[in-house]
């Protein structure tokens, strides 16, 4: 974890890999240092993101910038689940506002591998 400009904790979200929900949630267990009575449901992702027990150490002052990054393989294999997964990173941002939650623009290397110069735009 690192500092950004802000002075707020970086914590980066690796979701590279990562298809199902389980998936996802093992990565949030590990990559946020979730206490072990976190319960590996959405329920339980909102309330662990929002609450400033479990922050790391040094974001409670101005809060974290959670940088999910490599999400775009989860979202195209399970497209209501990543949709669900927004939703909750969205109400856990609501509920406490010291918490950003950033969207690496890009997806994973291993989306875009063989993607040169593709675009779906008109």
């Amino acid at each position: 974890m690192t500092y950004d400009l802000t002075n707020r904790r970086v914590v980066p979200l690796d979701l590279d890999g990562v298809t199902d929900k389980a998936g996802l949630m093992d990565r949030c267990a590990r990559s946020l240092a979730l206490p072990d009575w976190f319960g590996r449901n959405w329920d339980a992702l909102a309330d662990s993101l929002s609450d400033r027990t479990v922050w790391p150490e040094g974001a409670d002052g101005r809060g974290p910038l959670l940088v999910v990054r490599g999400w775009r393989a989860y979202a195209d294999a399970r497209p209501q689940e990543w949709a669900t997964a927004q939703e909750v990173f969205a109400e856990a941002a609501e509920r406490d506002p010291a918490l950003t939650v950033a969207l690496a623009v890009g997806g994973s290397a291993e989306h875009l591998t063989g993607q040169a110069g593709r675009s779906d735009r008109a």
